[in-house]
């Protein structure tokens, strides 16, 4: 009994390290095809400014920015600068802020008044403020689409952007986003995510590691089933898109912008991405931080798999996207909580299976053939744990030399301890799941030098 147990764990860790593998592998090596594709390297964009994301502008659509905000008064003001431009509207939601946001935002619209672009702040107060972003945004929609019908603009050629209060987008990027929605199949467009602070600490190191050697990449692979993950940071959506999904399109989800792709996709509209253009944000830089965080966005990947059936049934989404936004919201639940477990398996039994032999007292050949599997078992658990980690080291290097060979190396190489925090972060989210929590504690953002005026 014991042993047909044993071969039932190994079976069941053979196929999540297989599942792992394939999944990591397809992603990847979609990217760099869709890299290709796009006839771009990928290093691309890797040093990139974030000042003036207008510059080369020449599309005729009508923009508009939203910018949930609580309590952001330290960063709010560069960001709302930086978005303003021609036929740029810039709508700052203050969602019951107990300091000066508000006011820094109106102060950055008046100071940038003699150029292009408009300023908006609304104001949220309680009862109805604090209601989670997904709520800010449904509030902030309401004036766009006033303003859109007074000012006679087409849904159909009007683009929404959602927009964290430390987002900055690259120079030229909406040069290359808004063309994008020359295709009106194109309901979003998301993109990648830079960490401005990464040099901070190795926690911002790691978190630029994740975004930028791992998640642009593989994002970039799903433009091929055009199901692109939406982000609560640098997203793009056809407002006659938003339009379709009634009044509130964001929901009241802890991981409302992935809800929002998922309900984009289902009707049939195709989400997606571009190598050329970016947006920066602030890095996590203390672990309690992190934790929070990163727990919230697990919460709200795991909560979506009721959606399973939804997706499953769509007349209008195609099979091959199906099955993979199918595969990426199975993710948390068919990788990384079984992998936590099978992880500390395949450890004990690396530690355990030299000495077996040894134990068992079989004098001297036994002794020798211990001392030749020590080597091979070295080498098979190495490969095993950190072969797919140093592939993204590559990708990290090649995305960007200015990390260089042995930081490049280290965060390899890290990313498998780093991987109790995703343990955590999942059996936290599962358990709060299962207690019925819904709330969340928003991430403090860090006071950043001016920028220039």
């Amino acid at each position: 009994m014991k042993r047909l147990l044993l071969k039932a764990v190994d079976s069941i860790g053979y196929t999540v390290i297989g599942l792992s593998a394939g999944y990591l592998a397809v992603a990847m090596g979609a990217g760099l095809l869709e890299l290709r594709r796009q006839k771009a390297a990928l290093r691309v964009q890797g040093d990139s400014a974030y000042d003036r994301p207008h510059l080369g502008r020449l599309d005729h659509r009508d923009l508009y920015v939203l910018v949930p905000c609580l309590n952001e008064e330290s960063v709010i003001a560069t960001t709302v600068t930086g978005l303003l431009g021609p036929r740029t509207t810039v709508v700052v939601i203050d969602d019951g802020s107990d300091d000066a946001t508000g006011q820094v935002a109106e102060r950055a619209g008046a100071r940038a008044a003699g150029g292009e672009g408009e300023v908006a702040v609304l104001r949220r107060e309680p009862p109805n403020a604090r209601q989670g972003k997904g709520e800010a945004l449904n509030h902030g929609i309401r004036l766009i689409r006033e303003r859109v019908a007074a000012r006679g603009q087409d849904p159909a050629e009007t683009v929404v952007c959602v927009m964290d209060a430390d987002g900055r987008l690259s120079d030229r990027a909406l040069r290359h986003i808004l063309p994008i929605f020359d295709d009106p199949r194109v309901g979003g467009v998301q993109l990648g995510v830079r960490i401005r602070n990464r040099r901070g600490n190795f926690l911002t190191w790691f978190q630029d590691y994740q975004f930028w050697a791992m998640a642009a990449v593989t994002q970039f692979g799903r433009n091929w089933t055009s199901t692109v993950s939406l982000g609560g940071n640098g997203q793009f959506t056809r407002l006659s898109a938003l339009d379709a999904l009634g009044e509130r399109p964001w929901s009241q989800s802890l991981t409302e912008d992935l809800d929002l792709a998922i309900s984009l996709a289902v009707r049939g509209w195709r989400l997606r991405t571009t190598a050329h253009a970016s947006v920066d944000q602030q890095g996590v830089s203390d672990l309690r931080r992190l934790i929070r965080q990163r727990t919230r966005w697990y919460q709200g990947h795991m909560t979506a798999i009721r959606r399973m059936g939804e997706i499953w049934h769509a007349p209008r989404m195609g099979h091959l996207a199906a099955l993979e936004m199918f595969a990426y919201l199975l993710v948390p639940w068919v990788l990384d909580l079984p992998w936590s477990l099978l992880f500390q398996y395949c450890l004990i039994w690396f530690i355990r299976s030299p000495n077996v032999l040894v134990l068992r007292g079989r004098r001297a050949a036994a002794v020798n053939a211990t001392h030749l599997k020590w080597p091979a078992n070295l080498a098979a658990w190495y490969l095993l744990t950190f072969a797919p980690a140093l592939i993204t080291s590559w990708t990290y290097l090649r995305r960007d030399r200015g990390v260089g060979v042995g930081r490049a190396l280290l965060l390899g190489h890290s990313f498998v301890v780093m991987n109790y925090l995703s343990f955590l972060c999942a059996w936290r989210a599962l358990f709060r799941m299962v207690r019925g929590q819904t709330g969340w504690t928003k991430t403090t953002r860090e006071v950043e030098a001016a920028a220039p005026a």
